[in-house]
């Protein structure tokens, strides 16, 4: 393993060291791999080593290219400087991809803390946005973060469809960064349909890191189940990225946005009521809304009793309060329609623009 450190800016004292990893060679069939960027918690006064070597070793081992940013602090800590130290780090790690043998479209952002609230905003706002970020007991509230750094943005409200999928975990009584940092940043993620993974462990304090004794005292009341984030957030990144293959990585099982509501095109994957109400899709929908009105009680008894309960109380508008949030290919499975015609349908719909 090569390390490299370097300086970003002198001024602030911002550095990004870089633990690269051997491809070829001995590990044959690996000739690039996933990346990862660490930001430690400090409250935006200091960064510590806590969340920085320990965590490092942890995605080594699952064979990352890792990277440990020392973002500005203290009296730098003024925004947008943070960001930019971000921007700058994530610029110059994908800009060496062939040099450090990194996919680098295949880079996560880790932080804790304020380091999570960092990871936040790189998610929501940077134009380097990571291809998934991981947030531990994350500060994501303004009222909170001006409590570190008065200049700090909000996170939660920063959150679009264009946000980068998330890994989440905090536990139920942390003191220092309330939960509520964390359900309100997934509340978010659920109303723009990105993908994420969450754990709310029950009871443990605050920056417990990686929860291995080495950093945490044996003696810490925290959770038994805590320190599993590690294993499952790198789990997690195999869902988003792939896993390594041959020279190459496997296809992702999960995609940025948890249905093709936002895909570039439209497609039967988009739900019933995106398609609905897309007015590129009017004309491919509305024979097939006609006609659904006229089978609409069949169609609700194939797909359930309270569908079809609702359906006949209430009509159509009863269908589409279940059935709009499903795929549209689930609503045609429910219905007579052949393979042949619901692929007819899938390809018009894959020839439209999807324009919100």
């Amino acid at each position: 393993m090569q390390t490299e450190f370097i300086t970003l800016n002198p001024k602030r004292n911002v550095t990004l060291a870089a633990y690269i990893q051997e491809v070829k060679g001995d590990f044959r069939y690996i000739s690039k791999r996933p990346a990862i960027l660490i930001l430690p918690g400090g409250g935006y006064q200091y960064c510590t080593n806590r969340e920085a070597d320990p965590v490092a070793m942890a995605y080594l081992k699952a064979g990352y290219q890792v990277f440990i940013l020392k973002y500005s602090v203290k009296e730098n800590a003024k925004w947008p400087n943070p960001l930019e130290d971000y921007e700058q780090a994530m610029e110059l790690i994908r800009s060496n991809d062939e040099k450090w043998h990194l996919y680098k479209d295949k880079v996560a952002v880790i932080g804790f803390s304020a380091g999570g609230h960092l990871a936040g905003c790189a998610a929501t706002m940077a134009k380097n946005k990571p291809d998934a970020a991981i947030l531990g007991y994350a500060v994501t509230k303004e009222d909170l973060i001006h409590q570190c750094e008065v200049t700090a943005p909000d996170v939660v409200s920063a959150v679009d469809y264009h946000t980068s999928p998330c890994f989440l975990f905090a536990t139920r009584t942390d003191q220092v960064v309330p939960v509520i940092n964390t359900i309100e940043f997934t509340q978010a993620l659920v109303k723009y349909d990105i993908s994420f993974e969450s754990h709310i462990y029950a009871y443990g304090p605050h920056g417990f890191s990686t929860g291995d004794t080495s950093v945490q005292h044996r003696d810490t009341f925290l959770c038994s189940r805590a320190p599993h984030w590690v294993e499952d957030s790198i789990e997690w990144l195999k869902d988003m990225f792939g896993d390594f293959d041959q020279d190459a990585m496997t296809e992702p099982a999960c995609k940025k946005h948890v249905t093709s509501d936002y895909d570039p095109m439209l497609s039967i994957q988009c739900t019933f009521g995106y398609l609905r109400s897309c007015a590129n899709a009017r004309e491919i929908m509305a024979p097939f809304i006609a006609w659904l009105d006229e089978h609409r009680e069949e169609v609700a008894r194939h797909i359930g009793p309270a569908a079809y309960e609702r359906t006949c109380k209430y009509g159509m508008e009863g269908l589409y309060q279940l059935a709009d949030s499903r795929t549209f290919q689930e609503v045609l499975s429910n219905t007579n329609f052949s393979q042949e015609e619901i692929h007819r349908i899938d390809t018009c719909l894959k020839q439209l623009p999807n324009i919100r």
